[in-house]
């Protein structure tokens, strides 16, 4: 359908806001952070750091860009929805920052980095600074710009990654051929703090170039609207919440159930192996930043349930054989990481197939959304928070990382059935999830036989991956004809 090959062109535009950014990430950061940093314990630092960072984005944003979506779809004026949005998060982030610089001391304490102050006040202010610019980007994507999106969310990490390369690499050596002013500048002992203060330099960067669509709208806060875009969006933060402890938790929970320095450590390594896995879930992020203003917009047509079927039957497909390609050759990926840190390679297929069942979740979620209905979003996203915390919590002390490996795909995995068991009274779409069943079991059969079967050299192991890729894209055009969906023309 012409809709989806759009939505596809869409995604692919998207893709290069999320996915390059991230392939960058990947390829030049977490290699370089788990080599530079030896000691597993100096990345956990930044893994756990950035765990809470998940959640208070959450937090910080009480589910406004989705608000800012489903109210702009109804007002005629849609820069007052905007601005509303705009100027409520502009409060709260500076609410934010002002009170973690006032409470700096128990706040550093309850976070257990008493002595290193400057890393959370360094991070209040990174959080701030995103949350707020979440609205801006919101708007390119309602507005249907892509391309402008994609380059500041680069640009945005090529700063990142130049100022880590200056100031963790060459700016050490340039320490010790100088004498002066440049060693009252850098300290080369600050090492992880470095990260954090590229990091705030960078989102201070993205807001300066997100300005222009900040200053063009005229500044009107309807106090009423606000009123109704927070109620619609509270229950969503209150589903981001519980959302992101199933995200962020494990990361938190390791180092506090494992003892602060072996913990760090541990957090460490399986933070660094989870960056591979987690690479399905950026495919699913710039499915989301395309695929959400479609969805409501779409919902306007008669056929729209037939459409949400169709979208979702593709996408599962296209989630899968990115999951392959991501276990497959994990021979490769392997060494994005130091090696050090590849002992816990062994959660990437759980953690891959964890973030295909949340991109099936979130294309399924649509349903109250569109309804007003998202207090089903908490009653959700809080039964999933729950069986995280039972299974990392019951499990860590005896299985260490791999529970909570394991915590991802029984949280997401329950979320989705609960939303299709609500959705069936309230909006239901028949994605006749039956017929996609085979597809799962090729995928994982694929996934398992090349984790334990003993390849007699890499060249072997190549050719018979790629062969069963290329077995399962045959299944994939002889059953759905998934190649001439996307490559017809009409």
């Amino acid at each position: 359908m012409k809709e989806v090959r759009k939505l596809a062109g869409q995604t692919v535009i998207y893709g290069l806001g999320t996915i390059v950014p991230r392939f960058l990430n990947y390829a030049v950061l977490t290699p370089f952070y788990t080599r530079i940093f030896d000691d597993p314990k100096d990345y956990g630092v930044v893994t756990e750091l950035y765990a809470w960072m998940v959640l208070l984005l959450v937090i910080l944003t009480y589910g406004m860009e989705t608000g800012f979506f489903r109210f702009v779809q109804e007002k005629k004026d849609s820069d007052k929805v905007y601005s509303t949005a705009l100027f409520s998060l502009l409060i709260s982030s500076l609410l934010f920052v002002v009170l973690v610089f006032v409470f700096i001391e128990p706040v550093s304490a309850v976070m257990n980095y008493r002595e290193n102050p400057d890393y959370i006040r360094m991070f209040a202010g990174i959080v701030a600074l995103d949350a707020f610019t979440a609205i801006p980007f919101a708007r390119l994507r309602k507005e249907g710009r892509p391309i402008v999106f994609s380059v500041i969310k680069i640009a945005n990490v090529l700063i990142t990654i130049g100022l880590v390369l200056f100031l963790l690499k060459f700016a050490p050596a340039i320490y010790e051929r100088s004498d002066g002013w440049f060693r009252n500048f850098y300290d080369p002992q600050y090492r992880v703090g470095y990260i954090f203060l590229a990091n705030l330099v960078s989102s201070g960067a993205t807001l300066l170039m997100l300005i222009p669509f900040i200053i063009d709208v005229k500044f009107n806060f309807d106090f009423s609207l606000w009123k109704r875009m927070f109620l619609y969006s509270f229950p969503l933060l209150l589903a981001g919440v519980s959302g992101s402890i199933n995200d962020a938790l494990d990361k938190i929970l390791l180092r506090r159930m494992l003892g602060d320095a072996d913990g760090l450590s541990v957090v460490g390594r399986y933070g660094a192996a989870y960056k591979i896995g987690v690479l399905m879930a950026l495919f699913v992020q710039m499915f989301r930043f395309a695929a959400e203003p479609f969805f409501f917009e779409r919902a306007k047509h008669s056929d729209a349930k037939e459409m949400y079927a169709y979208i979702m039957k593709y996408f599962i497909i296209i989630m899968l054989i990115v999951f392959l390609g991501i276990n497959l050759y994990i021979s490769g990926f392997q060494y994005i990481v130091g090696r050090n840190y590849r002992d816990a390679m062994m959660v990437v297929p759980l953690i891959s197939m964890a973030y295909l069942l949340y991109g099936v979740y979130i294309n399924h979620s649509i349903w109250y959304k569109l309804n007003d209905l998202t207090r089903y979003a908490v009653y959700i996203t809080l039964f999933g928070a729950i069986v995280t915390v039972l299974v990392n919590v019951i499990f860590i002390p005896r299985f260490g990382y791999m529970a909570s490996a394991w915590a991802h795909i029984a949280s997401y995995g329950s979320m989705l059935i609960l939303s299709f068991v609500f959705a069936e009274k309230h909006y239901k779409v028949n994605y006749d999830m039956i017929k996609m069943i085979p597809y799962f079991i090729i995928a994982v059969a694929m996934v398992i036989f090349s984790q334990y079967f003993n390849y007699p050299n890499l060249i072997t192991e190549l050719i018979i991956n790629t062969l069963f890729i290329i077995a399962f894209l045959g299944y994939a055009q002889y059953k759905d004809k998934i190649v001439t969906v996307f490559l017809k023309k009409e």
